[in-house]
């Protein structure tokens, strides 16, 4: 076989070689251990949590080595994607920290090594297909979707390991006069890789995450190129990396049975083979065990789920790194105030068999993360959040902003600061009392008389001044219980209960929901500063008019 000629019979129209690949792709000047990496997801419109902790590694491998992260999209797959799954992914990416030194952006790319795209890359891969065939190791193969069914059938039958590989590979080693032929024709072939395996033989394998890992050999003649001309995952992205200059590849372990393949490829490219970071799955516990987050079953796979439920991006941060790193946590407690890039991320630190997804400790860390921001922040994160969440909410919340913000600082600041909100949705529970068309009627406590409440609430008004500080504000609450028989001795009441109809709590809780409409709120008497006299006196009256 003249492989030569077979490569120009192929590729008559191909007439860059590698070489001029390599001189427009040079080997970046970067210091000595940077890091390349990239993400390279599928525009199929899903960009789901595990996305964002490959991000994550791949961010932080690149960035605290001096390196660089790009952005590939990943689309040979064309009946996969969804129209507008780019401008999707980059804004998702984006709206969670993860900055791009180059690649795919919306308005197209930035970068020296692109295009990002790689159906736009399409030149490129005939460049190397035709250098493996001219080597001889790829052919072209005509064969029919109804003959490879039937290929398949015959090994099921025979208890075989399906693939097109051995004897079952039958345009591996066709004659010129028979591919000329299906050319002639105008047949439609798919370029194979012609591989030298067995699967007899194994080798050891270092990958960062799993450690050391037995390969066993490929010996499958995997498609190269599809009839399209597009090149498969596997083909574009050794080419991709190799001229991109990837230094690592950071990817989901469901990715390592193609690892033999891969390694493979890579050597009859003659490309150095990048290191490899497997990560493992997802997982969550249903019930008492442990199973991978399924986007069928999960809401909380699609990192859209976040966003909605309002979880600040430093949460999900702060927390995609407990799970990354399991020596993140102790760091944060040494280190509560300094900025989480200071962490020395390491891909070993991984978890090989994966992550356990745990939903309420994210709430932790983000009641965290909001605690620790000042009431400005907060106010401007949340107005981003209701705008595109809860427009009504949004409006009157920049209404007026100040009003909003004092809200906002209640029990802010300070060695512990309240953890009232986990997530942008919880604060209009939390807050909507501050806003007359949200406010609810009291559920008062049946135990209490209608009467009893009443004049709880009289003998308040009588002696409430907006002027008082918060110590005088409570001595007269402490005496509205005395006069009503009820105790400011926690410890008698609980030792006696029966000698009393309540405590200075009841009392308070009384006070607080006609001003509120709830049991639980913020500070009572900072939340009245806020309300102001008219409007904290037309509440209670209000109350009071109702029970009568």
């Amino acid at each position: 076989m003249n492989y030569q000629l077979l490569a120009e019979l192929l590729f008559p129209q191909v007439t860059d070689t590698p070489e001029t690949l390599e001189e427009k792709y040079p080997i970046r000047n970067l210091p000595e251990g940077a890091v390349v990496t990239r993400m390279a997801p599928s525009p199929t419109g899903f960009v789901h949590l595990g996305n964002l902790v490959q991000g994550l590694t791949a961010e932080r491998m690149a960035h605290q080595s001096g390196g660089v992260l790009f952005l590939r999209v990943e689309d040979t797959d064309a009946k996969r994607e969804v129209p507008g799954a780019v401008e999707v992914l980059i804004n998702t990416l984006k709206h969670y920290g993860i900055q791009f030194d180059e690649g795919a952006t919306i308005d197209g790319d930035a970068g020296l090594y692109g295009p990002y795209r790689q159906r736009q890359r399409a030149a490129i891969y005939h460049v190397y297909a035709k250098k493996l065939v001219s080597e001889g190791m790829a052919y072209p193969c005509f064969c029919t979707e109804q003959e490879l069914a039937d290929m398949r059938a015959q090994q099921e039958a025979n208890k075989e390991t399906t693939g097109y590989y051995g004897k079952y590979a039958m345009w591996r080693d066709r004659s010129m006069e028979d591919i000329q032929a299906q050319l002639d024709a105008g047949n439609p072939w798919v370029l194979r890789f012609r591989s030298t395996g067995s699967i007899e033989n194994q080798y050891k394998f270092d990958d960062l995450v799993k450690g050391k890992l037995t390969i066993t050999e490929n010996d499958v003649d995997h498609v190269l190129l599809k009839s399209d001309g597009i090149p498969t995952y596997h083909f574009a992205h050794a080419v991709d990396d190799h001229l991109m200059r990837t230094t690592h590849v950071v990817r989901g372990d469901e990715w390592l049975p193609t690892l033999p393949f891969h390694i493979q490829l890579f050597k009859a490219l003659n490309f150095k083979l990048p290191k490899y970071v497997h990560i493992g799955p997802l997982m969550k516990m249903d019930g008492a065990s442990k199973r991978k987050l399924s986007k069928r079953k999960d809401p909380e796979l699609a990192l859209t789920f976040y966003k909605a439920e309002g979880f600040p991006v430093e949460a999900v941060y702060e927390y995609v790194m407990t799970i990354l790193n399991s020596n993140f946590e102790d760091w944060r407690r040494a280190n509560p105030t300094a900025p989480v890039d200071d962490f020395k991320f390491s891909p070993k630190k991984l978890n090989p068999a994966g992550s356990l997804f745990d939903y309420a400790k994210l709430t932790d860390v983000s009641k965290n993360e909001i605690a620790k921001m000042d009431a400005q922040k907060v106010y401007a994160l949340l107005v981003e959040w209701a705008q595109e969440f809860d427009p009504e909410f949004a409006e009157k919340l920049t209404a007026a902003p100040e009003y909003a913000v004092s809200i906002l600082a209640i029990g802010r600041g300070g060695k512990k600061p309240r953890k009232d909100i986990a997530t942008w949705k919880e604060a209009k529970p939390y807050m909507d009392f501050f806003y007359d068309e949200y406010l609810q009627a009291p559920a008062f406590d049946e135990k209490f008389s209608k009467d009893v409440i009443i004049s709880a609430l009289e003998k308040f008004l009588e002696r409430f001044d907006i002027q008082d500080d918060s110590g005088v504000w409570f001595e007269k609450v402490k005496e509205i219980t005395t006069e009503l028989g009820f105790t400011t001795d926690m410890k008698a009441y609980k030792q006696d209960p029966d000698a009393f109809p309540g405590t200075v709590a009841d009392i308070s809780t009384m006070i607080r929901q006609a001003v509120t409409g709830k049991t639980n709120s913020p500070d009572l008497y900072t939340v009245m500063q806020i309300l102001g006299y008219d409007r904290t006196v037309q509440r209670i009256q209000n109350v009071i008019m109702s029970l009568k």
